[in-house]
């Protein structure tokens, strides 16, 4: 008598942000539908999951948080009720949703709506967005957040493909990272298809007044009427950011390559949702300086999204890459001396960060230990900045062609799977190391990913351009008048490295000889927004409080909001002046800020 062997279940890395036992059954396919209503702050729907279950067990568990489970039926929504149950709430984690399965289970449907509370979804009014006449809907699931508005199995372990139908106001459109429309229709509905297999922090959903401008036959811009024209200008090198990466490590896998412009309440940069990158509009500077935060999204459409990390603990594998491949990017695009400043700046940020955290702490290893606590803490420099400098010390030792060739042939063996840590260590190990004898000993391998700060073999980084910049910053201390230097063909970079190095604790004085100069107060850039008011709040350069004021209440991005908040609470009478400040400006933020600045600030 033969017996037939149990199936073989595929590995997953153990997650400790996520309640999904994945290898026991997975999930594969997502139906998703969705009403968006704006006037109870809530979407309302059905989500079907298809599954494969590899073990025979009798229970599909999901992640969910603050979510409305109405039933659950085996199948579609004609299927046979089951009975499920949610377990006990964790301010992070949210709750388990269990679900009573058969063994031949392939699908299983959850009726659910989410509450107006949801930490994914910010719901702005006419009045927070650009055009100031309609609503607005975004979301942000990266790192655990989608379980606030899908029960799903939020890990970046687990992927999955995804059609959705999503019904919203008639006026306003609604996009996903997915195939997305491109003009409005009459009825409000709208369907969407991802094919590529995706992990369910790259589930997005924007819904408001935008329209669309294409800028080559795969690439374009969806922002609000009003910003349409200024984001089109700014990002006219979006289709030769694309063929740069192409060149660099292989050919873009996801077809279309959009960008949606988000009102200023958007708490990051970007985020890299395949095919619809969301942006912030604060890189809209004029001159298409900030679009290196593109070029890093973009980037992230090889390195996370194509192949992701296993983890959160594991979250360089995502960021390091990327900012390494970002750089790259705007080399081939702008010159050495151009990504020479990036490089900089990113070391610059770095050495911040290892300094604010602690130099021996272990949150400076690259692989980190998150479990316990909110997967956000892990969103630094750390992953960022040390994984670059990793890469650029491997570059450094084995010259870039060896270097491109193995991220290239990794980037192609790997698509649509994630990668962990250990893993990562031992093909490079296979691919690279094992080849050289003495490399990983030059590389100090154990020290980048299991130690902290940066291990001294890391190779010097320098800019001739910032150079410059510190040769008329130290002309101007010694008394050159600020009008006379020569800032002429300064970038954005040049601007922001000039104010991160003027000295601390310059008198008001100073401050408004420099301001006269160059109007740093008025400048419509953030990033030189950003860097000019720590120096006014410290000096308590009046002059310059109530442009601090505008950026504080208009804008959510949280890397320039906490160093902000942090030099106000740092001066005599900061505490209530950031307190009466956060009030007016927390309803703008999205909860992803909020969660960082209620316990950083407090509320009045």
């Amino acid at each position: 008598m033969s017996t037939t062997p149990a199936p073989t279940a595929p590995h997953f890395t153990p997650d400790p942000h996520s309640h999904a036992r994945p290898a026991e059954v997975s999930v594969q396919h997502l139906a998703l539908h969705l009403v968006v209503d704006f006037a109870a702050r809530t979407l309302a729907g059905h989500a079907t999951w298809q599954i494969i279950n590899h073990t025979g067990t009798t229970e599909l568990l999901l992640d969910a948080r603050d979510l409305d489970i109405e039933a659950v039926l085996l199948g579609g929504l004609d299927g046979e009720p089951t009975e499920f149950s949610l377990g006990a709430a964790d301010p992070v984690l949210g709750q388990q949703l269990r679900i009573a399965i058969q063994p031949d289970t392939q699908q299983a449907t959850i009726r659910y709506r989410t509450t107006p509370g949801a930490a994914a979804l910010q719901w702005l009014t006419p009045e927070q967005t650009a055009g100031r006449q309609h609503p607005f809907l975004f979301t942000q699931s990266q790192a655990i957040l989608a379980r606030t508005w899908i029960p799903c199995q939020d890990s970046p372990g687990v992927r999955f493909t995804y059609d959705a139908n999503v019904h919203v106001p008639a006026e306003l459109l609604a996009l996903m990272s997915a195939e997305n429309p491109q003009a409005r229709n009459a009825t409000g509905e709208y369907s969407f298809r991802m094919a590529q297999p995706i992990p369910a922090y790259l589930m997005a959903l924007a819904v408001g007044d935008v329209a669309f401008e294409p800028l080559s036959a795969r690439t374009g811009i969806y922002a609000e009427p009003v910003t349409l024209p200024v984001a089109t200008s700014e990002f006219q090198d979006l289709e030769n950011m694309v063929a740069a990466a192409e060149s660099l490590y292989g050919p873009y896998r996801w077809d279309q390559y959009d960008l949606l412009v988000l009102p200023p309440s958007f708490p990051f940069g970007g985020m890299e949702n395949p095919r619809l990158t969301f942006v912030t509009p604060t890189i809209l500077a004029g001159d298409r300086s900030l679009t290196s935060l593109v070029a890093h999204e973009l980037a992230h459409s090889w390195s996370g999204n194509l192949v992701t990390n296993a983890t959160w603990n594991d979250f360089w594998l995502n960021e390091g890459f990327t900012v390494y491949f970002e750089r790259r990017i705007m080399e081939k695009l702008y010159g050495r001396s151009y990504s020479d400043m990036l490089q900089v700046l990113g070391h610059t940020g770095l050495q911040h960060t290892i300094k604010e955290l602690g130099p021996d702490s272990k949150d400076t290893h690259l692989h980190l230990d998150l479990a316990g606590r909110d997967p956000d803490e892990g969103l630094n420099d750390i992953a960022c900045e040390k994984g670059d400098y990793l890469l650029l010390t491997l570059e450094h030792l084995i010259g870039r062609p060896a270097l491109d060739t193995f991220i290239k042939e990794y980037f192609a063996r790997h698509s649509f799977q994630s990668m962990d840590t250990h893993s990562f260590v031992t093909y490079l190990r296979h691919e690279l190391l094992d080849k050289q004898p003495s490399l990983e000993e030059k590389l100090q391998l154990e020290a980048w990913v299991n130690g902290p700060g940066i291990p001294a073999v890391a190779p010097p980084v320098s800019s001739s351009r910032f150079e410059a910049v510190e040769a008329a910053l130290q002309s101007w201390q010694q008394g050159t008048p600020a009008t006379t230097l020569n800032t002429s063909n300064w970038s954005s970079h040049e601007w922001v490295h000039f104010l991160h190095n003027l000295p601390k604790g310059l008198p008001a004085e100073k401050l408004a000889d420099l301001d006269t100069a160059f109007n740093f107060t008025k400048s419509g850039n953030a990033e030189i927004l950003a860097a000019w008011f720590p120096h006014t709040i410290g000096a308590g350069y009046s002059p310059a409080d109530e442009a601090l004021r505008q950026f504080l209440t208009h804008v959510g991005r949280r890397k320039f909001l906490t160093p902000l908040y942090k030099a106000l609470l740092a001066t005599p009478a900061g505490l209530d002046r950031a307190r009466r400040l956060y009030a007016i400006a927390r309803p703008n933020y999205h909860s992803v800020a909020t969660s960082t600045f209620d316990s950083l600030v407090g509320q009045a």
